[in-house]
């Protein structure tokens, strides 16, 4: 899996901080110097905000602007006022993501949108299915034990030493991935629609995937998926994800990194 930035909103924090100080100002925002506008917010102790977040400022906003954003962006945080995260917005490309990944991703609907690598107009019939190519490896494959959080071993397995539960996994896996893209190809040729013969490739085949979201849609989906209980790929994503965001944001997601993250299904959609 690979996740790149394709776009984003510009000096997203500072649009939180407008939007935000829009709900209690007299004074008309799009007219007000931001410095200003920040005036009455308290101002944090240096050693409170994050060094990556002073790295990051690049001499934009004097010390005592950035100090005043961090108060007001780990307040609006921390108290649950999230309406002004909904300004800004990040694009990412996700190259090689299973099907089974699109599925859980695209349950979230609200402040996210989406456009996958179709496998209807795309053809997949000279895709190498060897687990890590064209679908996915799992990671069963590579660690002996139970990596899912509903896996047991039967009877005929219990009792097994870990390298033979490896070869005996990567050989039915293995098998089941050739299985599944040679009757592809042969439905191909014997003139079956792309978009019906896909029907036989697997749930980990990969496909690449563009989605937009904004800051407050973002922590949802972290909140959710970024869970020790989350399957392994989605929450890889949003391990990466969440990387990217800190540069983007430094100071909302150097805060939520250290005090919120993993703390399952608290930030409404």
């Amino acid at each position: 899996m690979k996740l790149t930035v394709q776009d984003s909103s510009e000096n997203p924090e500072e649009q939180v901080c407008k939007a935000a100080r829009n709900d209690y100002e007299k004074r008309f925002v799009g007219e007000t110097d931001f410095e200003k506008l920040m005036d009455e917010i308290g101002t944090a102790e240096y050693d409170e905000v994050p060094e990556n977040v002073w790295e990051q400022r690049d001499g934009r906003y004097a010390n005592t602007v950035v100090r005043k954003m961090w108060t007001l962006l780990t307040h609006l945080v921390e108290h649950g006022h999230y309406g002004p995260f909904e300004h800004p917005h990040i694009t990412f490309e996700a190259k090689g993501v299973s099907r089974s990944l699109m599925a859980q991703i695209t349950r979230h609907r609200v402040g996210i949108t989406f456009d996958i690598q179709s496998m209807r107009y795309v053809g997949f019939e000279d895709a190498d299915p060897t687990p890590g190519e064209a679908v996915v490896q799992i990671p069963e494959l590579e660690d002996p034990g139970i990596c899912g959080r509903n896996g047991e071993f039967s009877d005929a397995y219990e009792d097994q030493d870990d390298d033979y539960i490896l070869e005996a996994r990567r050989r039915e896996y293995e098998a089941a991935m050739k299985r599944s893209f040679k009757s592809y190809r042969n439905l191909l040729e014997m003139g079956t629609a792309p978009e019906n013969a896909r029907m036989v490739l697997p749930i980990g085949t990969k496909v690449n995937m563009v989605f937009t979201l904004n800051a407050r849609t973002l922590m949802h989906i972290a909140d959710m998926r970024a869970a020790a209980d989350a399957q392994w790929e989605i929450r890889e994503l949003t391990e990466k994800v969440l990387e990217k965001a800190e540069e983007w944001m430094t100071m909302t997601f150097a805060y939520y990194n250290a005090e919120m993250k993993n703390r399952k299904n608290r930030l409404a959609p």
